[in-house]
C-alpha cells in the first residue's frame, strides 16, 4: 500500500478542520424555540402608575417590566418621562398629602413566552405623592414572588422617604424616574441531615454494645479466676 505523501496528509487535515468548523457554526445558530433560546427568553408587562386629586385611582402606562424566565428570575425596566401636565398634578397631589400608586399583573414567571402568560389580578403599592416628589422620583420597586414562580407582591419606597415640605423644580426633577428594580424569590432551607444523624446513631449504638460485652466478659474472667 502507497504511503501518502505529507502534502496529501496536510491537505486531508485541512479539509477536515474546514469542515468541523462549518458544523460548529451550524450549531450555534439555535433556532427559535431550542432550550438555550427558551431559558434567555422573556416577556413584558405594563407598569402603571396613579396620582388623583380625588385619590380615585386611574391607573396609565407609566413603562414595562421585561421579566426573564428560568432558574434565577430577572427584571429591567423601561420607564416613560413625566410630561408637563403629569409633573403638575403630582405636585398638587402631593400639596393635599395624596397618595401615589403602581401597580402590576400577577403573572407566572415560568411562562416561556409572551403568549404563554396570563394575568390573574393586579398587585399594587403606593407611597406618599409628597415622598415622590421630594425624592425627584428615585424609588426602589421589587417584586416578590413565591415558590412555584407566580408574582405575589410588590412594593415601593421612596429615597428619602420622608415628606419635609422641599421646594422641587418639577422642570428639573419631575421629568425622568430614578428606579432601583429587584426581584425577591424565597430561598429554600436547608433540610434535616437525617442520613448522617441515624448513622451516628447506629455508631453509638455499637460503642455501647461492644463496651457491654467487654464488661461481661471481664466479669466471668473474675468469678473463674476467684473460683466462684
Amino acid at each position: 500500500m502507497a504511503r501518502l505523501s505529507p502534502f496529501k496528509i496536510a491537505l486531508i487535515f485541512m479539509v477536515l478542520f474546514v469542515v468541523c468548523a462549518d458544523l460548529v457554526c451550524c450549531n450555534n445558530g439555535r433556532r427559535v424555540g431550542d432550550p438555550l433560546e427558551t431559558e434567555l427568553s422573556g416577556f413584558s408587562v405594563p407598569l402603571e402608575h396613579s396620582f388623583e386629586l380625588d385619590d380615585v385611582a386611574k391607573f396609565e402606562s407609566r413603562g414595562s417590566l421585561l421579566l426573564k424566565t428560568g432558574r434565577e428570575p430577572s427584571v429591567s425596566l423601561t420607564q416613560n418621562q413625566l410630561s408637563e401636565e403629569d409633573r403638575a398634578k403630582l405636585k398638587e397631589v402631593a400639596a393635599v398629602d395624596g397618595l401615589y400608586r403602581i401597580r402590576v399583573p400577577r403573572v407566572f414567571l415560568q411562562a416561556d413566552r409572551q403568549t404563554e402568560w396570563q394575568m390573574e389580578g393586579h398587585l399594587t403599592a403606593f407611597v406618599r405623592a409628597c415622598a415622590m416628589v421630594e425624592s425627584h422620583l428615585s424609588d426602589v420597586i421589587t417584586l416578590h414572588s413565591d415558590v412555584s414562580g407566580y408574582l405575589i407582591g410588590v412594593s415601593i419606597v421612596t429615597l428619602p422617604g420622608a415628606c419635609r415640605g422641599t421646594e422641587v423644580e418639577d422642570e428639573v426633577d419631575l421629568e425622568v424616574f430614578n428606579t432601583t428594580l429587584s426581584i425577591i424569590a424565597p430561598v429554600n432551607a436547608p433540610g434535616p441531615e437525617t442520613a448522617l444523624f441515624l448513622e451516628r446513631m447506629e455508631q453509638e449504638s455499637e460503642k455501647k454494645g461492644k463496651n457491654t460485652q467487654e464488661q461481661k466478659s471481664f466479669f466471668a474472667k473474675y468469678v473463674r479466676a476467684c473460683g466462684f
